[in-house]
């Protein structure tokens, strides 16, 4: 079989893909990584798309005109139902290109190693079903979606800002936190935002706590990429039917 190629931007030098290609890679995935002035206009000759983090706003196109063509990237995705993998910034630009909205967040960011709950979409989503009911992630953001698209999914939710991991149709995810760090990532940029980093919890972006949340990242998430893979080449059938909005 050929090796499925995965479209991946990248908005922002610090936030590779990490890991998370490594994982992929490992799956079986080919990666063609695109930074900003080097977008495609389309997604022809792609099996997939991911989508990861970044320092600016969903909505930021007076400073960075190119969000625009990833916002129609990812709308375009979802209308054919292109396998899409959506991080963090990716997330909120998936939200903001399909009908929801995002915002900064009311109650302060959240930072450092936490934990989302799957919701009940989840165990029976192609992707998220054999999730642990509580995964490990990694957050470090300040802006969240307010409201999901129309026909979306919420899959997991946190105590702060429920709207976490969603499905938009049939095989487009979105999810606010990251899967992609390591920790040497999450280190600087706690050294370069400390103002977002004070709303950490006490020791949470201590080097030997974030060296045990990112092998916990790994053996949750690795999985994860691989079932994400098999979605790409067909081998895992996406969601049967697209669902109704869930609010929460």
């Amino acid at each position: 079989m050929t090796s499925p190629r995965l479209l991946v931007i990248q908005p922002d030098e610090q936030d590779p893909i990490g890991p998370l290609g490594d994982w992929l890679t490992g799956a079986g995935a080919e990666l063609d990584i695109r930074k900003p002035g080097d977008i495609p206009a389309d997604t022809g000759g792609y099996q997939g798309l991911v989508v990861l983090g970044g320092h600016m706003g969903a909505y930021d196109d007076l400073d960075f005109p190119w969000l625009a063509d990833v916002r129609r990237l990812l709308a375009s995705a979802t209308t054919s139902g292109l396998p899409t993998l959506a991080i963090c910034l990716g997330a909120q630009l998936l939200a903001a290109a399909t009908g929801g909205r995002v915002i900064t967040g009311p109650d302060g960011p959240e930072v450092g190693p936490l934990l989302v709950a799957k919701r009940d979409v989840g165990w029976n989503d192609p992707l998220f079903a054999d999730l642990p009911f509580m995964p490990d992630v990694m957050q470090f953001h300040s802006d969240i979606v307010v409201q999901l698209p129309p026909n979306a999914a919420l899959l997991a939710a946190s105590t702060l800002y429920p709207h976490q991991a969603f499905r938009v149709g049939r095989a487009v995810y979105g999810i606010q936190f990251h899967i992609e760090t390591t920790t040497e990532l999450v280190e600087e940029w706690a050294a370069n935002n400390p103002d977002t980093a004070e709303f950490a919890r006490p020791g949470e972006l201590s080097h030997d706590r974030l060296v045990q949340a990112h092998a916990d990242l790994e053996e949750t998430w690795r999985p994860f990429a691989a079932q994400f893979v098999k979605l790409v080449t067909g081998e895992l059938a996406p969601a049967s039917t697209p669902l109704p909005l869930i609010q929460h």
